[in-house]
């Protein structure tokens, strides 16, 4: 039996709902399978809890979470408190603090999920894109002077550190040969960003040479999101800076047919700290309360952190099971469907007991 302790942060919006429908389902596979232990201990970080206590968690939140073996976040966001407060001060708080660098955003087509493209190569399309999660664009670096004045300044840096890109891209390589792919794709902007991108590339260059069976390739990132609705089936693993990555990843979604079905993993490969796993959409309070969110990406995100704490064969066996879910025609709102929020996490409960029989 393996016992794995569980830091659960439902957080804000649809995230409670669709956290709710993971953590059932994850205890689903742990019945099926017979040897996985769950024990999650739920907080109740997030935006309501700033409106009450003027923070989004406590000062020792992160002290708390680094004695869990990974969290389980849901999303957070609302109206009524600002975007930099609600994510600088709790989601990029936690991956920047942990040192998970590594955020790792999968894309790929799902048996009767309709894609907004039109090709015979839906099939085909099956690419991760490696984000870079600890610095860059969203460093936090900069300030803003002479404030409501004619003369206002508004600077915001990007931060590339060589240990930080080096790392990020040594990862994406090591990634690409553990999982049998073969071609990893450099995405900047170094045409008309002349220092750090061009950095970027001078560093890819030269962690590239260390995998002489890995095939590359460079992609200006405007030309990349092209190639993604054009040509999505000749990507395989695309690496690229924190704002990139996460704009990149969003069209992947869209790919896919929502930003419900997205999943990511944020990780610190060094073990130093606890990976976190959560939906790539965010809070959206318009239709929160509602049941009609898509767990999709949370239950996607349930089955790479059942695989990343070293059960690859359960993770296996959770996306099989959501696999036999889309292709029966049972799809939520965003997707054209009917099914509400537990209807779907129910389905694939149905499907993963079925399946283990």
């Amino acid at each position: 039996m393996s016992d794995h302790a569980i830091a659960v942060i439902p957080g804000d919006g649809i995230g409670i709902e669709v956290i709710r429908e993971g953590q059932l389902t994850l205890e689903t596979l742990a019945e099926v399978t017979g040897d996985l232990v769950w024990e999650f201990e739920t907080f109740p970080w997030g935006c309501e809890y700033y409106l009450d206590k003027n923070e989004m968690m406590p000062a020792d939140a992160l002290k708390t979470l680094e004695s869990f073996d990974a969290i389980y976040f849901g999303a957070c966001g609302f109206p009524s408190v600002p975007d930099p407060i609600s994510q600088r001060e709790m989601i990029l708080l936690i991956r920047q603090s942990f040192q998970q660098y590594a955020n790792i955003r999968p894309v790929r087509i799902w048996p009767g999920v309709p894609s907004p493209l039109n090709t015979e190569h839906l099939t085909d399309i099956d690419f991760i894109c490696v984000r870079e999660n600890s610095e860059g664009e969203y460093a936090g670096a900069g300030g803003r002077v002479h404030r409501d004045t004619d003369h206002e300044v508004a600077l915001q840096t990007t931060v590339f550190t060589r240990v930080g890109v080096e790392r990020v891209i040594r990862h994406a390589f090591e990634l690409t040969s553990r999982l049998g792919r073969n071609h990893v794709t450099n995405v900047t902007k170094s045409n008309a960003l002349q220092y750090a991108p061009v950095f970027w590339d001078e560093v890819f260059t030269e962690i590239a040479s260390e995998y002489p069976s890995v095939t590359t390739d460079r992609s200006l990132v405007d030309a990349c999101a092209a190639r993604m609705v054009s040509h999505p089936q000749t990507l395989d693993v695309l690496v690229a800076s924190n704002l990139f990555g996460d704009i990149l990843s969003d069209v992947g979604g869209a790919l896919m047919g929502s930003l419900g079905v997205p999943p990511s993993a944020n990780l610190n490969p060094a073990g130093s700290y606890p990976p976190m796993f959560e939906p790539v959409h965010g809070s959206a309070p318009d239709i929160a309360g509602k049941e009609i969110a898509n767990p999709m990406a949370a239950l996607w995100s349930a089955a790479m952190m059942v695989e990343e704490l070293g059960h690859p064969e359960a993770s296996g066996l959770l996306l099989d099971a959501m696999a036999d879910v889309t292709a029966s025609g049972l799809l939520t709102v965003d997707l054209g469907g009917t099914t509400s929020t537990s209807e779907f996490g129910t389905a694939v409960r149905t499907a993963l007991k079925s399946r283990a029989s």
